[in-house]
């Protein structure tokens, strides 16, 4: 009786760690709705030389200019620069992310295809750069589709987990910016990346304002040599 009920108890045990998993796959296709309106601005002689190709600027605000107003988005960065009557070298697409939303990635590549498409523009130097949420709009793109920019400039944002994917931007010239008592977006956001990068000899480089907050894009957007540096980046 004994034996029998040990057989019963091994029995048992050998159902309970069973394993029931079994390997599966799904392979398919996902389409998002895009719906994303921007501001753009053709740079002086665009319209005289139909044979000349530009660059191209992509920018994301943050967070406080989301919804359907386009005016919001002349609040900071290149739109409100090109409202003060800043001319730039090349085509700048101010895009707008839609109210309670965040920056999609694959959205923003859709309208950078479609920019590149249907504008003159020199598809090995197109550029991407964001504040604050596009900041980390720049960083979500970049990562999904390094093969389309030339350039990021990332503004107090991050790269989140993104880092333990640095490899996929060994490649990616990348300049990101920070101030380093930034209250809304911790630095750390950006220096993990900066970390990551640098590590594996990407072209990546890093300015800490000292004693800046949130705002680290106001000087930085109005330093030549910041546009100097990205207009000379370009894709081999």
């Amino acid at each position: 009786m004994v034996k029998l009920a040990a057989f019963f108890i091994l029995a048992a045990s050998s159902v309970l760690h069973a394993d029931t998993q079994t390997p599966s796959s799904f392979s398919g296709d996902f389409v998002i709705k895009v719906n994303y309106r921007y501001l753009l601005s053709k740079p002086e002689g665009y319209a005289d030389n139909k044979d000349k190709k530009w660059p191209l600027v992509v920018f994301l605000h943050g967070s406080g200019e989301r919804g359907t107003d386009l005016e919001l988005i002349k609040k900071h960065g290149p739109p409100k620069l090109l409202a003060a009557g800043q001319k730039f070298p090349a085509i700048m697409a101010s895009l707008q992310c839609e109210p309670n939303n965040l920056w999609n990635p694959h959205a923003v590549q859709a309208v950078t295809e479609h920019l590149v498409k249907t504008l003159r523009v020199d598809p090995k130097r197109v550029y991407l750069t964001g504040i604050s949420m596009g900041g980390f709009g720049t960083w979500e793109t970049a990562f999904e589709y390094p093969e389309t920019y030339a350039a990021i400039a990332p503004i107090c944002g991050g790269a989140g987990v993104r880092w333990v994917t640095a490899q996929r931007l060994k490649s990616m010239p990348c300049w990101i910016f920070h101030g380093d008592k930034d209250g809304a977006v911790p630095i750390e956001n950006s220096q993990k990346i900066y970390d990551a990068l640098k590590k594996i000899d990407a072209p990546v480089k890093f300015t800490i304002y000292p004693g800046i907050g949130h705002d680290s894009w106001t000087q930085t957007y109005a330093n030549p040599e910041f546009w100097s540096w990205l207009f000379e980046q370009k894709k081999p």
